[in-house]
């Protein structure tokens, strides 16, 4: 019987040349990343009546407590009786103490509720608009000796205030 023998060649490993495929990345990723949009999404919080509930309004709307920011004054008014009270600036600046004592009276009066509307005209700065937010969330007080912040209006809304 006759052996075949079989010659296995031994190929040498291909070396694989990646470098015009880096030099297209190198110029590819900036450009799509520099021409990409990104998307903003915004979530509206909307309360919708209930499937099948008539569509009529409450007889007597619910206490809503608005605030609306003006460039010279805060103006705090609800939607039952209307103006609470007018908060001048003090030192060309907005009064947020003489806000939150008058927040604490409303609260005290209205303990349940927690919901407040912020009015702001289209020339409110950023800052103010927090520094609203911040002094309607809370206040801090002393309890059994301790400094603890004590709920004002956290739900807090926000939207356009009318002209005037």
């Amino acid at each position: 019987m006759a052996r075949r023998h079989i010659i296995r060649r031994v190929h040498p490993a291909a070396e694989l040349n990646i470098t015009a495929f880096m030099n297209l990345m190198v110029v590819l990723v900036p450009f799509l990343l520099m021409t990409a949009v990104f998307s903003h999404i915004t979530i509206l919080d909307l309360n919708l009546p209930p499937p099948g509930s008539d569509a009529k309004q409450p007889k007597k709307p619910p206490f809503e407590l608005r605030l609306t920011i003006r460039s010279k004054m805060l103006v705090l008014s609800d939607n039952q009786g209307g103006l609470i009270k007018r908060i001048p600036q003090k030192n060309k600046a907005h009064n947020y103490a003489l806000l939150k004592q008058t927040l604490k009276q409303i609260k005290a009066r209205f303990p349940d509720k927690t919901a407040l509307t912020i009015l702001a005209e289209q020339s409110t700065r950023y800052d103010d608009l927090i520094q609203v937010m911040d002094a309607s969330r809370s206040y801090q007080t002393l309890y059994e000796g301790e400094q603890v912040y004590a709920e004002l209006f956290p739900n807090i809304s926000i939207g356009d205030a009318a002209k005037q």
